[in-house]
């Protein structure tokens, strides 16, 4: 079974349609482990009266903090970190459980498929079927989340993401310089990759439907940051690696490829070489320009 980390903040509708999905959904007895950054909206009282595990902070703590506090209260092997903005859909866990008794190993990082509910959003799968709570429609979801085309891929939709409990202490989980979470995803697959895990799959038949970053647009703004490309996450991975975190993603975790197989080091071709001197020259322009 699954210790399901959830970090929420002041977003109890989508949280309880979240618990709902999971509930509803999964084949397994799961456990579910909340961490309330503030929950004045209501969620602390929430969790509270319905006996959730969880941890908390007074303040926004991020996703970094929230999760590697709650992580320390699961008890099962395997952990999966999840948004509060997700609906789970039926049999997600038994297919991420299923592929990790194939492996046979503790060294793997494996993600589920996200659908994509925000029409504005490209992904592996786009469908909507409501782009917020408001105008969700399960029942149109449930008769077709399974019938969109899609593959196993190389890679990462960074969550839902699963992995071994002894795999994420040994790498300290995520790196709570990111904080409040733009980057540290990446961050953590590097940490893996250098501690040897070369599975990085993307499950195409565990599915969950995504309100479009609902909590990170909304968020992130009160620590006056932005999100993706440019962001301050993306300079501290590039600063702590010395490699930035597209060219990662293209040339070690071969992203949003169809799976093929167990991963290698990369190929250190002509492409490599001229996508790795621009990274080297934007890594010593950061240098400079950021040196805190």
């Amino acid at each position: 079974m699954i210790s399901i980390i959830i970090p929420t903040y002041n977003n109890l509708s989508y949280l309880k349609l979240a618990i709902s999905s999971i509930k509803k959904n999964s084949t397994y007895d799961n456990e579910i482990i909340l961490h309330v950054n503030e929950g004045s909206d209501g969620t602390l009282v929430y969790v509270n009266e319905n006996n959730y595990k969880f941890s908390y902070s007074k303040v926004n703590n991020g996703i970094c903090i929230g999760c590697n506090q709650a992580a320390s209260l699961s008890k099962y092997d395997l952990i999966l970190y999840g948004h509060d903005d997700m609906y789970f859909c039926p049999n997600w866990d038994k297919i991420l459980i299923d592929e990790v008794k194939r492996l046979n190993t503790k060294l793997f990082y494996l993600s589920g498929t996200m659908i994509n509910g925000d029409p504005k959003l490209n992904g592996h799968l786009n469908f909507y079927a409501g782009e917020t709570i408001n105008t969700f429609d399960e029942a149109k979801l449930l008769d077709n989340y399974d019938k969109l085309d899609c593959y196993d891929f190389q890679g990462s939709t960074w969550a839902p993401h699963l992995i071994h409990k002894e795999v994420w202490d040994s790498v300290g989980g995520f790196s709570e310089e990111y904080t409040p979470g733009t980057g540290s995803d990446p961050d953590l697959n590097m940490k893996l990759w250098n501690l040897g895990v070369r599975i990085f799959k993307g499950m195409n038949k565990s599915r969950v439907y995504h309100f479009g970053s609902v909590v990170t647009r909304q968020k992130e703004k009160k620590f006056l940051t932005t999100t993706d490309t440019g962001s301050k996450g993306s300079k501290i991975f590039l600063k702590k690696w010395g490699i930035s975190i597209a060219f990662f993603k293209k040339y070690y975790l071969r992203s949003d490829t169809k799976f093929f197989d167990i991963l290698n080091d990369p190929k250190k071709d002509i492409h490599y070489f001229l996508d790795l001197i621009k990274v080297k020259i934007t890594y010593i322009y950061n240098l400079i320009l950021f040196k805190k």
